[in-house]
């Protein structure tokens, strides 16, 4: 794109007056930002794609942990049924055999 006028003393040389320069420092200017918005561009799509998988894999811990919370609540929910009950005796074996779990992990653990 010419333009009259702009060349020195007015004779609208385009060479002369250093307006290609500045026009060919701005095309410059204009790829480098156009590589720099595209790479920003591609950074947003994978930083959303991560967030994608991050919330996905939130809600899959979160319906694990309230299956396994379920599972506790009945459990305990069993405990606090013998413990109310006359079988002391089964209790007590429950116990012991519990202690035994945890001395034998624990003597295992020691060993290496």
């Amino acid at each position: 794109m010419r333009r009259t006028g702009l060349g020195e003393g007015g004779s609208g040389n385009y060479v002369a007056s250093g307006y290609s320069v500045y026009e060919e420092e701005n095309e410059h200017l204009q790829e480098g930002l156009r590589a720099k918005v595209s790479a920003l561009k591609s950074l947003t799509i994978d930083i959303g794609t991560e967030v994608k998988y991050q919330n996905k894999m939130l809600e899959d811990m979160d319906s694990d942990f309230d299956s396994t919370g379920g599972l506790l609540g009945a459990t305990i929910g069993r405990v606090k049924q013998l413990s109310r009950g006359s079988q002391t005796k089964l209790l007590c074996y429950m116990l012991l055999f519990c202690f035994f779990v945890f001395f034998v992990l624990y003597w295992f653990i020691k060993l290496r």
